[in-house]
């Protein structure tokens, strides 16, 4: 069964918040900071693989 468009942006929305929390936390060990960058999503995770 094929995904829709939608279907698809939005789980890479959930996937992309729920892996830049989960760097998050590795590395900073903090709530606030974990959703601050949970809110940044992708933006945050591109700039953790590009600065490490």
């Amino acid at each position: 069964m094929a995904r829709s468009h939608n279907e698809a942006a939005r789980y890479g929305i959930t996937f992309g918040t729920a892996l830049a929390i989960a760097i998050s936390w590795s590395v900073n060990k903090s709530v606030l900071w974990a959703i601050l960058h949970g809110l940044l999503s992708w933006f945050y995770v591109i700039w953790h693989v590009v600065t490490r």
